[in-house]
């Protein structure tokens, strides 16, 4: 029987200034729906929030740890630099983007630190606890100083959610490019420019050198409707 109720999701939606900054949201004016939560869309698929097991994250930013304490039995996964600029919360920007109450519930953590056995020229943590070997995590630092992508090899190639190593799908163009409004964001959440800046120049190379690996961002729409429409 699936809970069609929750508090946590609930919460979240109804009464969000508890959990989200006060500026960022008037900046990039969320959609805030139930139905759009992670834990609504799983229940959607006819499993439970306790049928989640593992969350593999690429950081901790307000727009991607906000559901966590919608899955109370699941191992979350995030490197260990993350945690701890999260926790810190120096700056700023790291005061607005960190909000621990979003994740202050989680009880199994587990921690990573870069090194091992590369992927694509990649550093790469393999033999994440719990989790298949088609599963690594790739360090990214830049949008923040434990950001990392997430690989997941498929029955044909690779997939790699690369998280907000970038935020357009233009930014991985041969001449690449990106809104001036989403450039000034993507500046303004910078944790160290010159990493992202590599980063993105890696991820492009890669994308143009090995076309079958699917790489793909948190936040482009068009990247979001090609893969919600490709073949299982």
């Amino acid at each position: 029987m699936i809970q069609r109720t929750s508090p946590l999701a609930n919460g979240y939606v109804r009464r969000p200034h508890a959990r989200l900054p006060l500026l960022w949201p008037l900046l990039i004016n969320p959609r805030l729906r139930e139905q759009d939560t992670a834990r609504r869309q799983i229940e959607a698929l006819s499993f439970h929030a306790r049928d989640i097991r593992h969350i593999v994250l690429t950081h901790l930013d307000f727009d991607h740890a906000g559901g966590l304490e919608d899955f109370p039995d699941a191992r979350v996964h995030v490197l260990a630099a993350e945690h701890e600029a999260a926790k810190a919360r120096s700056g700023f920007v790291a005061h607005q983007r960190y909000r621990a109450r979003q994740w202050d519930e989680v009880r199994d953590w587990r921690f990573y630190e870069p090194g091992g056995e590369g992927w694509r020229g990649f550093d790469a943590v393999r033999d994440l606890d719990g989790l298949p070997p088609e599963i690594l995590m790739l360090p990214l630092r830049g949008h923040t100083l434990g950001h990392a992508g997430v690989a997941i090899q498929s029955e044909r190639s690779w997939l790699l959610h690369a998280g907000d190593a970038y935020l357009h799908s233009a930014e991985m163009s041969p001449c690449p490019s990106c809104p001036p409004g989403l450039a000034l964001y993507e500046r303004i959440m910078d944790s160290d420019h010159r990493a992202r800046v590599d980063n993105q120049a890696r991820l492009r190379t890669l994308k143009h050198d090995e076309p079958t690996i699917k790489v793909f961002c948190s936040h482009d729409v068009s990247e979001f409707a090609a893969l919600s429409a490709a073949p299982s």
